[in-house]
Formats: C-alpha cells, structure tokens, sequence
C-alpha cells in the first residue's frame, strides 16, 4: 500500500513510501517533492497513545550506487517518552539490527538519510531528541567547559533509566521480530554518553563516538577502572583533526585522551578503530554520524 497510511498494532500510524529504484534517481529531488507524505505523532499519556500533531515528512533519499536494487519501503514512526522525542526509521526488512542515537537538534532524519546514502546493510535507526544535553548525557557533574557555557549536571544514569527501561520497550515490542543486535550512538556529549552507557548497561553490544566528549573530567579514569556489564563487539571513535588546538586546558586533552581509550579497548581485544577527519567540531557532524553506524554496521 505505497503511500498510504495503515494502523500498526494500535501502536503507532505508519507510512510505507515507495520503492525507489536506479531509474528514479536520476530525478531524485524532482521525486521527493512529489512523495511528500505525513506522519503522525503519538503522545504517552497514562499508559495510552493520543494523536499530537500531523506534520509533513519527506522521504529519505537512497544510495546512489545502488541503482541495480530496489530498496524496501522506509517506515517511519514517532512517539514521546518522558519528554523526549523518539522517531524510528526502519528500513522494514526482517532481522535488521537497531541502533539508537542520541541528537542535539533532531537531526535523526539526516543521519539516516547519510547512512543510506553511504550504501549501509539494511538497519533500524531510532532517533531521541528534546534532550536536557548539558544533564541528560552527562555521566556526572563538571564545570562549565568554556565561558558562557552552562555546567554538566549528571544526569546520564536517570536517563540511560528511562532509555532502557521504557523507551526500548517501547520501539522494540511493535518490531515485527527481534532486532539482530543493538547498538548506540551520538556526537559529541552523546559519545560520550554511549561509551559510559555500557558501564553501566548491558542492552547495547556495539558503540560509535564521533567527536565523544572525552576531554570530560575522570572520564579516562573511569574508563581504565571499571567493568563494561558486558564487553562490546567494537567501538568506533573518530574526531576532526583540529578539536583539539584549543587553549582551553579541558577540551585540548580529546585527543589524547581518545587515542589511550581507544588503544585501551584494543590491549583487551576489541575491535575498534580510531579516524581523524578533517575540520572542527562542528564540521560535516551528521555525515560523520553516519559514517560511524556504516563502520558499526560492516563488522
């Protein structure tokens, strides 16, 4: 039933958008105007689901080296959680891993969007934005990192909480099967946030930080003195080559403090790699996301 909208278990509205094949690409963005659809948002409220809000989405745009396949139908969904935004992208095909990311600015759609472009093995990205950043992904309390910039104020355990305790439920129980394996993500305090996620969880077997905040205050430390509650299969790292010629005493200590992480995890045998991109911090962020689930999904 391309394009149009079909219940889902009583869970959430989902679309199914055309298949796209070679032949259409070559008139890709004349195509996505037309293929504009809606998605409906879905609000919890004492155990029950009310409409929010209809508002249009457009379809993510597909790999172009991929011109000899089609390419199954993108679902999209949305609902909240405890304040946060959640939007899963699936690519509806069976047995797909699922990989989480955290985002500062709701930039879940442009991630995925890159991921396919990059010609990424079919998987189920699901998107939480409306974060608290400076608490949310903060593991515990640390000053300012800069002038006019507010302070960490540790609140990663509450949330990793309300992550794993109602949101993955959540996305994973209206799955048509069992995700292959799953994964998380983020950028900048969100890597940050998925490295000491598996310290203290064991719902994830895979990690990606891109641009991870590891210039934070005990985070090394931590990293050397502690457990995983389960070891990961691989972490990926990478930072932009100019994040740390800084001034600033804290963020100038990324660097090296991402390489000796990385080079920790590997003493111990896990897969992981380390790559250093061109730019700053804030260069290219949502391709360079991509870029890190790609790695996470090819092993």
């Amino acid at each position: 039933m391309n394009g149009l909208v079909e219940p889902f278990a009583g869970f959430f509205v989902v679309f199914k958008l055309p298949v796209i094949t070679g032949k259409h690409l070559e008139n890709r963005d004349k195509l996505t105007n037309k293929l504009t659809n809606k998605r409906t948002e879905m609000v919890v409220q004492s155990g029950r689901f009310r409409r929010k809000s209809v508002e249009n989405f457009i379809p993510a745009r597909y790999n172009k080296h991929s011109s000899n396949r089609k390419r199954g139908a993108l679902i999209v969904k949305s609902f909240t959680a405890g304040g946060k935004t959640i939007t899963v992208f699936s690519a509806a095909e069976p047995e797909t891993p699922i990989i989480y990311l955290n985002t500062f600015s709701n930039e879940g759609q442009k991630v995925f969007e890159a991921a396919r472009m990059l010609g990424c093995p079919p998987f189920t990205l699901v998107a939480v934005s409306d974060l608290n950043w400076n608490h949310d992904m903060a593991p515990w309390n640390s000053p300012p990192a800069f002038k006019n910039a507010e302070p960490c104020t540790g609140g990663a355990d509450d949330y990793l909480r309300l992550l794993t305790e109602q949101i993955i439920p959540m996305v994973e129980n209206e799955l048509p099967c069992t995700p292959k394996w799953r994964g998380i993500a983020g950028y900048s305090l969100a890597g940050l946030f998925a490295l000491y996620s598996i310290y203290q969880t064991d719902r994830f077997s895979r990690v990606a930080s891109m641009s991870g905040s590891l210039w934070f205050p005990g985070i090394k430390e931590y990293v050397a003195s502690h457990e995983p509650k389960q070891q990961p299969d691989c972490i990926y790292f990478s930072l932009s080559d100019r994040e740390s010629r800084t001034r600033n005493p804290m963020l100038k200590t990324v660097g090296q403090n991402t390489e000796e992480i990385q080079g920790f995890y590997q003493a111990r045998g896990i897969d992981t790699v380390f790559q250093l991109n061109p730019g700053n911090h804030y260069d290219h962020a949502a391709e360079r996301t991509a870029a890190g689930i790609c790695w996470l999904l090819n092993r």
